[in-house]
């Protein structure tokens, strides 16, 4: 048995972690970018608007996206300060204790469909205008002359010839273990860093964090026994791929969605779950003593924390790469046993609608979560808790009670009874196709609509003076 690896999986492997990694570290930076234009927009305020350039007599601000860059300039240019009393071993490990399991839980998440190498394109022999038989290894035909041609894939299965790409970095038969493995290593670089600091605000915040996260975990890894029960697999591609031949995950599992959604956020401690770090009461909680770049790894490690949680959602519960009525030979719309539209599309084109359908879905879910930010007060630490042990672990457990019940009582019934789940499944496929398309249209009009700007007057002072003509600018103001 042959296991070292070849220069084609060398090669796939370094592109994967270049496109994974790339993608993590540019969202992340896209998501700062995100919570400063939404969060202004949201509060009708102004967002970022003074970092930019001058072109003559222009000057560029490019949406605010220069803040993001200056951001990380002052990150790289500020003074590394440290505690005179702080462990210095452990001040320096946390950072990198926060960051590194972040970027290692996207090992395993798969970011698109299998690759078969055979299947990409293929040469054939071709005799007024029919095919007659495939080239040989060099490409040349005894009789007819050589085309190339971009087949499909199989429906089920792989073609094996000249091997198969898996698009995850690191597939593993465990991969939900893995992820609950490193989600929990990122208590240990709050901990330390709150622990070392040699501040009492920091201690306070670590221990914050450490309860709530080991709080939510408890409830996002029951909350995913549900959907392992369905998916009967604990692989995250077989996870995928149910849900492309049945239904996406939130239709099986409704309430899983919204616990896990609701555990992700407090996992990446933002608001409203930020007590950790709440500036109110902890000033900045346990990185009140970071500046410099490790304070950067510390704030960056938060937003690819949403990002993670994000590409996790989307895969179990979301479809992954899969697209309504979009499968690995083509797009096939079929209500039932009734197939109302059956078209081959090339393997390579499949895999890359794939591959950008699992994006697109990862960046809607991240600004979702922005939306949510920006939205809802933070809770008081009583609430925090109480909302995690008394709502969302029982809610968890009651979950895996009914999916079980549920389960047991579809598979009693028999296969007289599978017609119509598998119509009820191509109902809801067609329901996604809908709200993707709608949601597009929408996103495309509100772009090019013109923004009208409303003013409002709050408050009775405020209107009285409004009556009078306003108010008097004082000397100073003026």
């Amino acid at each position: 048995m042959n296991w070292l690896p070849t220069t084609q999986d060398l090669i796939a492997a370094m592109v994967k972690i270049l496109v994974m990694v790339g993608f993590l570290f540019n969202v992340a930076g896209f998501l700062t970018w995100v919570d400063r234009r939404l969060s202004s927009m949201i509060q009708d305020r102004v967002g970022p608007n003074r970092a930019g350039f001058k072109l003559g007599p222009i000057n560029l601000r490019i949406a605010g996206l220069l803040h993001t860059a200056a951001d990380g300039v002052k990150f790289f240019t500020k003074q590394d300060f440290m505690p005179p009393k702080a462990d210095k071993l452990l001040f320096s490990l946390a950072p990198m204790l926060a960051m590194i399991p972040v970027i290692a839980l996207a090992a395993v998440i798969p970011m698109g469909d299998t690759v078969a190498i055979g299947d990409i394109k293929r040469v054939i022999c071709v005799e007024n205008g029919v095919a007659i038989a495939r080239a040989n290894e060099l490409g040349q035909c005894a009789k007819g002359v050589a085309t190339t041609v971009w087949p499909a894939a199989m429906r089920s299965g792989l073609n094996a010839n000249k091997g198969v790409i898996d698009l995850a970095v690191s597939p593993l038969n465990v991969g939900l273990l893995y992820v609950f493995a490193l989600a929990g290593q990122g208590i240990v670089g709050a901990a330390i860093a709150g622990v070392s600091s040699d501040n009492k605000f920091s201690l306070m915040g670590a221990l914050r964090a450490a309860s709530q996260m080991v709080s939510y975990e408890v409830t996002m890894g029951l909350t995913l026994i549900g959907a392992m029960m369905i998916y009967g697999s604990m692989r995250l591609e077989d996870m995928v791929r149910w849900q492309g031949e049945n239904c996406w995950g939130i239709f099986v599992q409704p309430l899983g969605f919204v616990l896990f959604f609701v555990a992700a956020v407090a996992e990446s401690k933002r608001i409203p779950f930020d007590l950790p770090e709440a500036e109110s009461e902890l000033v900045s909680g346990y990185f009140t003593e970071y500046s410099g770049m490790k304070f950067g790894m510390f704030y960056f490690a938060e937003y690819m924390e949403v990002v993670t949680s994000s590409m996790l959602l989307v895969t179990i519960f979301l479809g992954g790469w899969q697209l309504p009525f979009l499968h690995r030979d083509g797009l096939t719309l079929a209500f039932g046993d009734e197939i109302l539209f059956a078209q081959k599309l090339p393997h390579i084109w499949v895999v890359i609608f794939g591959v950008g359908a699992f994006f697109g879905k990862t960046l809607a879910v991240c600004i979702f979560q922005a939306f949510v930010r920006w939205s809802l007060p933070r809770f008081r630490y009583d609430q925090l808790m109480k909302l995690g042990w008394r709502k969302l672990l029982p809610l968890s457990l009651a979950n895996i009670l009914a999916t079980g019940v549920i389960w047991l009582a579809l598979d009693k019934l028999g296969p007289t009874f599978q017609p119509t789940i598998k119509l009820g499944y191509d109902i809801t496929q067609a329901i996604v196709a809908v709200l993707i398309n709608v949601g597009l249209l929408w996103l495309v009009i509100g772009f090019f609509k013109p923004v009208k700007h409303a003013r409002f007057i709050v408050g009775s002072s405020a209107e009285q003076a409004d009556k009078r003509g306003g108010t008097v600018a004082t000397p100073m103001q003026a």
